[in-house]
């Protein structure tokens, strides 16, 4: 099947699903005001993969089937490949500035081929093959599909097999001889509303009499069973006014889903882990390495339009050529380029996995990522002082259009004959919009939260900074036995 053009993409998705806002059941989610942008934000990547000049980066060719495909459903066969991941991810950054969902399933996939194959080198089972047929079906309808990991965890001091209420942490609850039945949650599931499928994936490592939370499978996200509850972000209901240009990012958009799983039956066909508690580990490792690697492309992305508005609004205000105005786009193109820098790195060191595919270095994901929970949110704090303190004040676009305050609105707004109030109005929310408002959840919180917090990238730096080697070195140099 040829590549899906954004119009198919729309179309696909429109099915009945089980989904609440504000406590009322949503039909035609597609056509939601609050829903839509994000929306806008995946169908941006379908019409990209169309386009000649983006093609090299969009997509790939299968290793599997031999045909192009959207390199979101790609399974990495090179460094190269590796490298081609983390810049199409800036590149969507940049053409949407918030997160495009589908990294997620993204680096799911790729983590889960690997750990198939050697699951089924070791113990005879026929993960690998059930996956692969599975993913080919993925490449072949040019599927949306989201990674699903994150539980509510309950009480966190206590592990998942010793929580008052078992559905803490997502679970099979029974199984038939055509599959298995699952309860619990995810959350934060990225995109899960707009993807055609979900690959459920364990959140932590597990121990002995916690089989039945080592569970990894495929599962549609509209079956039987789903329940999605639309998690809100800050002035999200801006999107509901009648005007645009309050939202600030008025054409794209991110998107977080509560998801809970009642009885949901999973057929054998999609169940690619189930109880294998070594594997569970090894699994939410290499995603978590994936997914931190992904951080160093998407968050860049984002990062260039916030500084492309933050060099406009300093133009609007007449203050480019100020020193300090310099001083901090400076400052926020070096932290933002370390990002990426790291990146690329990362993906440039990578290494072939016995299953032929090709992994990341683990080290330098982890250390994009920590840098990644910093850095936005200093750039963040440099494009605020930039714009200055109206984007925290300033009055509602209904204010700008109404006959009696618009003209006195614009006649104060405006700083220049070059440059009209509406262009300062929409610069001032764009930048509101990333630092605090709504794509603030895709760029600063995320980036704080997403893919583990900073104390997950700690303990893998730990655990990848070879210590005894570093002392040896120190040894050899200083002839210490």
């Amino acid at each position: 099947m040829t590549l899906k053009t954004p119009e198919e993409y729309l179309e696909s998705i429109k099915r009945p699903v089980n989904l609440y806002m504000f406590g009322e059941k949503i039909e035609e989610f597609w056509n939601h005001p609050i829903i839509r942008p994000s929306i806008n934000t995946v169908m941006k990547i379908y019409e990209l993969a169309q386009m000649d000049e983006y093609k090299e980066l969009m997509t790939a060719t299968s290793h599997l089937t031999g045909e192009l495909i959207n390199r979101f459903t790609h399974i990495h066969q090179s460094t190269e490949d590796l490298i081609k991941k983390v810049k199409m991810q800036r590149l969507l950054g940049q053409k949407t500035a918030c997160c495009f969902q589908r990294c997620v399933g993204f680096d799911t996939a790729n983590a889960l081929y690997s750990v198939t194959y050697e699951m089924d080198k070791e113990l005879g089972t026929q993960y690998h093959e059930r996956f692969k047929k599975y993913w080919i079906e993925v490449q072949n309808q040019d599927l949306m599909v989201g990674g699903a990991m994150t539980d509510p965890k309950g009480n966190r001091g206590k592990r998942p097999k010793d929580q008052d209420d078992p559905d803490a942490f997502l679970h099979i609850i029974d199984e038939t001889n055509d599959g298995i039945i699952i309860n619990g949650a995810k959350i934060h599931q990225t995109g899960f509303l707009n993807s055609h499928r979900a690959i459920i994936m364990p959140t932590l490592t597990f121990r002995e009499g916690e089989e039945e939370y080592a569970v990894t499978c495929g599962v549609d996200t509209n079956a039987q069973g789903i329940t999605m509850i639309y998690g809100r972000q800050a002035s999200d209901t801006r999107k509901l006014e009648e005007g645009k240009l309050d939202i600030g990012n008025f054409k794209y958009g991110g998107q977080e889903i509560f998801v809970i799983f009642d009885n949901v039956f999973i057929p054998n066909e999609h169940v690619f882990m189930k109880g294998e508690l070594h594997y569970a580990s090894e699994l939410v490792q290499r995603f978590a390495g994936f997914h931190r690697q992904s951080y160093g492309g998407c968050k860049v992305g984002i990062g260039d339009a916030l500084i492309g508005a933050s060099a406009l609004i300093a133009e609007n205000h007449g203050v480019e050529r100020s020193s300090h105005i310099r001083d901090k786009l400076v400052e926020m193109t070096h932290l933002n380029e370390t990002l990426f820098s790291s990146g690329i790195a990362c993906s440039a060191l990578g290494h072939q996995r016995p299953a032929g595919s090709y992994e990341m270095d683990m080290l330098l994901a982890n250390v994009c990522k920590l840098n990644v929970t910093r850095f936005p949110y200093e750039i963040a704090r440099l494009a605020e002082d930039i714009a200055g303190g109206l984007i925290a004040t300033m009055p509602s676009e209904e204010d700008l259009k109404s006959e009696e305050t618009g003209p006195l609105l614009k006649k104060y707004l405006t700083t220049s004959q070059e440059h009209p109030p509406e262009e300062r109005f929409k610069l001032l929310r764009f930048i509101e919009n990333l630092s605090l408002g709504v794509a603030a959840v895709s760029y600063r919180t995320e980036s704080l939260h997403g893919a583990g917090s900073p104390q997950a990238q700690r303990i893998m730096i730990s655990r990848q900074a070879k210590f005894e080697d570093k002392k040896g070195l120190a040894k050899d140099i200083l002839d210490i036995e």
